[in-house]
């Protein structure tokens, strides 16, 4: 039978952009087979989230991976789990995203021996490896080692990957998390472009490339950008980030070459806009910020990853994922989309707008220049204070009304949702026994690596010539190439580097954070402000103090932040210490500080095993009477088990009123110390 031939009119289509899922949980033996079923259903590419502690650089018996293993994404700790979460897949013939920063050089020496292993040419290997360590300082909270020690690891993977691995994105400058953080526009592409500054920079300055190959270093940078539900302006930000590109690499690197200074990006579209409330409405939510990076053909991403629909209610199970992936499949292959060339060309509408983008980040771009760059306005703390400040005016628009989300703060109604109708079902849950199993094989591996089948080389040596490397100039890749040959573990890898390059702690942005809500008589803001006075005031105490405390290693401090800052307008004296914390560190703060609530925020799934924990160490220090607040992406059951435990109150994303949570905060500190209720004016 003779192929049948399109209609009349119809025009041969665009290959359609690399489809991915972001996924990984658990073990590596059950992320290897979700990734196979993702592939088998028309996935053209795969993103690998990594858990916690694997992208932190800890072993998972760590102390402070406890609660985190296998949550977020998939633990890997040595050679093996990696041969085991690549089985049966050919990676000379696939395209992998790694989610991975401070430990990037270290996964892709793990993907490039697993590689070997299959007999594959490195030289043919594809793929990303996102390795954009400023904005860990500023959003994601996954950094582990100081600016200067984190660029170098960049730099020296760049200029491998050059030399070995040349189909290689050796980072992606990832401007995604800088928007959930609260970035405008303006400040998401002038804090990327800043950070692709610092690291070309860095490259051209190491000696390490040649000048005449920096066409090749530019050609292998890509992005990873967030597109949120303003769909016309997400649109013109990315044609504003192209303009910008191409403008910074042929004026400041002079790179000749029109492909070499092509924007190349992918994206996963917004999760901050998920709402828990009305989850449905979520589907909508991703299809018109899919639309903002595909509909203009001028801007259209290389590779999309969707989120799905129930993320703000917990992890996503694969029949949520395919959801996603189909969004995809129907707009590219059902839809005439990429028939077409550029429909925006001529638009005055959407050039004015990307000419008033462009002009405002070219003028944020060179004030960070004048600041000596993306590096110094981190380690200043110019670059949190901004995106806290930001976030800050976001999140009081919405409690305002100003800024309206559907089901949020506007048409609340709603009939009753069968997608959420139970929802022990409606999301996936890791198995808590399965830590304990992935420390067991971590010990196994331990005992056995130098043995058949493996035969490693002791890693001692390999660790050894690790920090000497470190301690001088040499590429760190080779060195970390030999530390994975010899079964070396991420938590030894990265312990060898923080004894020679130390660990930094991030500011915080809170205390140079602006006002974000005024507290004018009359304003909710003015009377929580009076019920903590009067609080003090019955206490005996100049004013009351909350501890903000992020136990384990969930680094995303968005929330954290705005309650910390909500609580010192609101009058509170606030103990902010940052992220990444022990819970036996929390209590020794909130004795120390002889604060009056201590307020837990966990999103990456662990406040089963923390919170608790917290409560017991005050219960044992005798200080039970302090009230503990939890906050998170936390289930319902699981709320309900906190709550039975001791904790005061649980809020979840669906708990956007700020102000609210710290009158309740207020409430629960005078129901511990057996103080009437205040009264709250009509």
């Amino acid at each position: 039978m003779t192929e049948r031939q399109p209609a009349d009119g119809r025009r041969e289509k665009d290959r359609p952009w690399l489809m991915r899922t972001y996924a990984g949980h658990s073990t590596a033996e059950a992320s290897n087979e979700l990734y196979r079923r993702n592939l088998a259903k028309g996935q053209t590419g795969l993103s690998v989230a990594f858990d916690l502690p694997t992208q932190t650089g800890y072993d998972p018996d760590h102390i402070l991976a406890r609660g985190e293993v296998g949550r977020v994404g998939v633990p890997v700790s040595h050679l093996g789990d990696m041969r085991r979460l690549f089985q049966d897949i050919p990676l000379e013939q696939m395209n992998t995203s790694m989610t991975i920063n401070a430990t990037a050089m270290w996964l892709l020496a793990l993907y490039q021996v697993v590689a070997e292993e299959q007999g594959a040419d490195i030289t043919k290997l594809q793929g990303t490896t996102q390795n954009d360590i400023v904005k860990e300082y500023l959003s994601r909270g996954t950094h582990v080692f100081p600016p200067g020690p984190s660029l170098r690891l960049t730099t020296d993977m760049i200029a491998y990957t050059v030399s070995h691995i040349p189909k290689w994105n050796p980072i992606n400058i990832c401007s995604y998390h800088l928007q959930e953080a609260g970035a405008t526009p303006v400040q998401e592409i002038a804090y990327a472009m800043s950070t692709a500054i610092a690291v070309l920079d860095a490259v051209r300055d190491s000696g390490q490339v040649p000048q005449e190959h920096m066409g090749d270093v530019v050609g292998r940078i890509s992005f990873f950008v967030n597109a949120g539900v303003r769909f016309i302006e997400e649109m013109c930000k990315m044609r504003a980030f192209g303009r910008i590109w191409d403008r910074i690499t042929r004026e400041r690197y002079g790179i000749e070459d029109p492909k070499h200074r092509r924007f190349r990006y992918g994206v996963q579209v917004n999760s901050l806009g998920l709402t828990e409330a009305q989850p449905e409405n979520n589907v909508q939510r991703i299809v018109l910020e899919m639309l903002a990076v595909t509909l203009s053909k001028d801007a259209r991403a290389r590779a999309v990853q969707l989120p799905a629909w129930n993320e703000a209610l917990g992890l996503p199970r694969p029949w949520d994922q395919q959801w996603s992936l189909r969004i995809q499949q129907v707009l590219a292959y059902e839809s005439d989309l990429l028939e077409y060339d550029d429909i925006f060309e001529g638009s005055k509408v959407i050039e004015a707008k990307v000419d008033e983008l462009v002009e405002a980040a070219l003028a944020e771009i060179e004030h960070i220049q004048e600041m000596g760059g993306a590096m110094a306005a981190v380690e200043s703390g110019y670059l949190k204070s901004q995106l806290v400040a930001s976030h800050a005016a976001r999140r009081a628009r919405i409690e305002s009304g100003q800024e309206k989300i559907v089901g949020v703060n506007i048409f609340e109604g709603t009939e009753p949702n069968p997608l959420t109708a139970d929802l022990d079902t409606a999301i996936q849950t890791v198995d808590p026994a399965v830590e304990a199993r992935v420390v067991e094989s971590l010990q196994r591996w331990r005992d056995t690596r130098y043995q058949p089948p493996f035969n490693h080389p002791r890693p001692c040596k390999a660790l050894e010539r690790l920090k000497e490397a470190a301690k001088g100039t040499d590429n760190l890749m080779e060195a970390t190439l030999e530390c994975a040959r010899a079964g070396v573990t991420t938590g030894e890898w990265a312990g060898a580097l923080r004894e020679v390059f130390g660990e930094f702690r991030a500011p915080t942005g809170v205390s140079s954070a602006p006002v974000a809500v005024a507290a004018e008589d009359g304003t909710k803001l003015a009377e929580v402000r009076r019920r903590v006075d009067a609080t003090a005031r019955d206490l005996g105490v100049g004013k009351l103090r909350f501890l903000v405390g992020k136990p384990g290693l969930d680094g995303h401090s968005n929330g954290a932040e705005q309650i910390a800052v909500r609580a010192r307008d609101a009058g509170f004296e606030v103990v902010y210490q940052g992220i990444r914390l022990t819970p036996e560190q929390i209590v020794d703060a909130a004795l120390a500080e002889d604060v009056h609530a201590v307020g837990l925020s966990i999103l990456s799934g662990s406040h089963a095993q923390l919170v608790p924990d917290v409560l017991e160490r005050l219960r044992e220090a005798g200080a039970a009477d302090i009230p503990v607040i939890a906050g998170g992406i936390i289930p319902n059951g699981d709320a309900e088990q906190l709550r039975a435990a001791g904790v005061a109150a649980v809020f979840t994303p669906k708990d956007f009123d700020i102000t609210g949570i710290i009158g309740r905060i207020v409430d629960e500190i005078r129901k511990a110390n057996k103080l009437d209720p205040l009264e709250v004016p009509a």
